[in-house]
């Protein structure tokens, strides 16, 4: 089983979105290993924007993701990384599909509801970032086998 990084950001949190968000995510069967609130301090940003740093929004998206708390999920499952994405849609909400998170209920790209990491390797890294081990739980789930075929779970 794979687990992906996912935040939901503030403009999510501000339009009371973060329930039917994590609904969708359950909906589709993937499993909650990790969930909290939580601050973002400038360091986390900065380490988890690196890639970003030389952009001219950069400043802006900083100051953006520090209006509110974010809530921090890590998902699990087969190909989490994978159908996570799928979910979320495209990073620009107006050109994201509809039945997606963001092309159902967004219009930015900046304020596009969710972060959602974007291979396996950069959701190992992420999932370390915003989560300590002993903040992550691993249990049976008892619709595992109505979410996957048996060899499917192995």
């Amino acid at each position: 089983m794979e687990r992906t990084l996912v935040l939901v950001k503030p403009d999510a949190l501000q339009r009371g979105l973060v329930g039917e968000i994590v609904a969708r995510f359950e909906r589709k069967g993937l499993k909650l290993a990790g969930m909290k609130l939580m601050n973002l301090t400038d360091a986390t940003l900065d380490e988890h924007y690196s890639h970003l740093k030389d952009k001219p929004f950069f400043p802006g998206l900083k100051s953006f993701m520090r209006t509110t708390p974010v809530v921090a999920l890590c998902l699990e499952g087969v190909e989490a990384v994978e159908a996570v994405r799928g979910l979320c849609g495209v990073t620009n909400a107006r050109r994201a599909a509809p039945g997606t998170i963001r092309g159902d209920m967004g219009m930015s790209n900046q304020c596009n509801l969710v972060h959602a990491s974007d291979s396996l390797e950069t959701a190992q890294a992420e999932v370390k970032r915003f989560f300590r081990d002993d903040e992550l739980l691993s249990y049976a789930s008892a619709s595992d086998h109505t979410v996957y075929a048996d060899d499917e779970r192995k």
